[in-house]
């Protein structure tokens, strides 16, 4: 198995099982083209791309391009693409084949996978290397309670302020911010941003 450094984005939960069975990466989903609509989940993808890289990884038919070409559009630079081969069949789960007939990215073998995101370009670490800071730093809600990011009075306006220095929306949601930050940083990294910030004008929930 490869480790990466790139984040890689997927269609849906069954094509994130299988590339974790090939790469060890980081992996969000765009739930099908319901991202084009989630602002938060954008910005994350945006940011992503900006800091560690992002690959797309979508199946080869019509409706993954679509995706693929939208979020292209969306997110600019520090996107890579990462295709798979057109193979006809169907996955083992479904009844039938798909309406174009070809196996998604839940279809592919571990080995076709873990080279469609070498040939995108993406960067192979070796083992003294962090590839995941999630994985690295487990930041968990309460983590975010000892910054004071949540559960005091003025947590609202420090989570405000910590969105703000990521360039991530201001609205976000505590466990969106929560994804978004594992996938960012280490703990320590987080703490650090945390301690730069300015501190609270006044108390607020």
């Amino acid at each position: 198995m490869i480790r990466i450094r790139e984040a890689v984005v997927v269609e849906g939960r069954y094509d994130r099982n299988t590339l974790l069975q090939a790469v060890d990466c980081a992996v969000i989903e765009t739930g099908g083209f319901s991202i084009f609509n989630d602002r938060e989940k954008i910005a994350l993808l945006r940011r992503l791309a900006a800091t560690r890289g992002l690959i797309l990884l979508t199946d080869s038919d019509g409706a993954g391009f679509v995706i693929r070409n939208r979020l292209k559009s969306m997110i600019g630079d520090g996107l890579k693409q990462a295709y798979i081969p057109d193979v006809a069949g169907k996955e083992k789960r479904k009844d039938k084949r798909s309406r174009e007939g070809k196996l998604g990215v839940e279809g592919m073998k571990p080995e076709v996978l873990a080279k469609a995101l070498i040939d995108a370009g993406a960067t192979v670490l070796d083992a003294e290397e962090t590839c995941s800071p999630r994985r690295a730093a487990g930041i968990t809600k309460q983590d975010l309670f000892e910054l004071g990011l949540s559960g005091r009075r003025n947590s609202s306006e420090r989570r405000a302020a910590l969105l703000l220095a990521l360039d991530l929306p201001a609205r976000m949601s505590a466990n969106a911010m929560l994804e978004a930050v594992n996938l960012l940083m280490t703990k320590q990294e987080l703490a650090n941003v945390v301690a730069s910030l300015p501190a609270p004008a006044e108390d607020s929930e």
